[in-house]
């Protein structure tokens, strides 16, 4: 079959490019006037202009879809990106535990892999805990801005970090607006609930307590495995990120990141999408949501949104209580105020927790300046996730 990107063979007017670009973003509802999709579209001007117009030989076209860089600017108090280094992976280890790399495959690809082990003979099967990157970051940038190992030293459980490479999407993010990467036993769901599962064979983890967390992107993917896999994730933290079904291509995607819904019509026929195509939550599975009031890049009603889900499939299930929801105000020691609601039923713990960063933009609530956007005014994203995964009781066996 012939390539029908072959680079000698296509070319492109710059102009008539600039323009559908234009008409995308804005039937998107994205602002291109000001701030940082300004930039975006400045940017891509300019390498449009800089070929000398019609005639020229068209790019080559990615391996993958990406979701623009927007998704990684950090909304600072200043509101200027918190960019920084990527961390040295030699310091990743927080205590005495071994940081290895591994890989696992299936018919659906490969994923690299790290595993951070803690030290010493655990007295019965430890906890697992999944952390998945946002967008262009790596297993050593996430390892290092959470300092999720060194709450493994503390706690006594393992943490995988499954990486996305770029040749799946060139801005390293994971697909969860991607019909096939929504569903049980296809595409990245498969292939993270394969990690778990090899490292529960290997190192004997308990199956009963494990649990997935993210940031943005991966955050949203964390939703997914949730609902895809609720037999294997006893609990679901998610941290700036979206809720399951927001999206079935990249215009969706941008437009759910603003806050936008459609009828998802890439969706219809999947398991657990309506007539319309609509996909919505019906697994209820304990979660702990953060997200910044003033996160411009994944706006905050998406994590309202994420809450609302879970409310409604545990709310559906017959013969149980409603959840009573209470909430509590506080303020960090830096600054940072935030409101904390819990919804529960009479005599139980929690089964959902939603934190509002007051005044916070898109990055992890108080996470080490050595990982990318990270902020470090807390509370403590990590820690406040590790407390309410282990104070859960013990799910079903993966």
């Amino acid at each position: 079959m012939n390539n029908p990107f072959k680079p000698s063979a296509s070319t492109f007017d710059a102009h008539a490019i600039n323009e559908t670009i234009q008409r995308a973003l804005a039937s998107a509802g994205l602002d291109t006037s000001s701030g940082p999709m300004h930039q975006v579209t400045e940017t891509i001007r300019r390498a449009l202009a800089s070929t000398g117009g019609t005639g020229m030989p068209m790019p080559p076209v990615p391996a993958g879809p990406v979701i623009d860089v927007v998704a990684r600017v950090v909304d600072t108090e200043d509101h200027e990106p918190a960019r920084r280094p990527p961390p040295d992976p030699v310091d990743q280890a927080d205590g005495t535990g071994t940081f290895e790399t591994c890989e696992f495959s299936n018919r659906f690809g490969s994923r690299a892999y790290k595993l951070y082990v803690p030290a010493g003979a655990p007295d019965a099967a430890r906890p697992l805990v999944v952390m998945l990157h946002g967008c262009t970051q790596s297993a050593d940038d996430f390892a290092a801005g959470t300092r999720m190992n060194r709450l493994a030293d503390e706690h006594g459980f393992l943490v995988v970090y499954p990486e996305q490479p770029a040749h799946a999407n060139p801005s390293k993010c994971w697909s969860w607006f991607k019909p096939q990467d929504q569903a049980r036993d296809a595409g990245e769901p498969s292939l993270i609930a394969g990690i778990v599962r090899e490292v529960l064979a290997r190192h004997g983890t308990d199956p009963r307590r494990t649990f997935v967390a993210g940031l943005s992107a991966g955050a949203a993917m964390a939703v997914v495995l949730g609902e895809t896999y609720p037999e294997v994730f006893a609990g679901v933290g998610a941290h700036s990120g979206l809720p399951y079904g927001s999206a079935h291509d990249i215009p969706s995607a941008m437009a759910a990141m603003k806050g936008g819904r459609s009828g998802l019509p890439g969706l219809r026929g999947l398991p657990g999408a309506g007539t319309d195509g609509a996909k919505t939550a019906a697994q209820p599975v304990p979660i702990i949501v953060f997200h910044g009031d003033r996160d411009h890049t994944v706006q905050q009603v998406n994590g309202t949104e994420i809450v609302k889900q879970a409310k409604d499939a545990y709310q559906a299930q017959a013969g149980q209580d409603a959840l009573i929801a209470s909430t509590q105000s506080g303020q960090t020691p830096r600054g940072r105020r935030y409101s904390r609601t819990l919804f529960a039923r009479p005599g139980e713990e929690p089964q959902i927790e939603s934190w509002t960063l007051h005044g916070a933009g898109h990055a992890w609530s108080g996470g080490d300046a050595r990982g990318t956007y990270t902020d470090g005014n807390g509370p403590d994203a990590s820690a406040e996730m590790i407390r309410f995964f282990l104070a859960l009781p013990r799910a079903g066996s993966a």
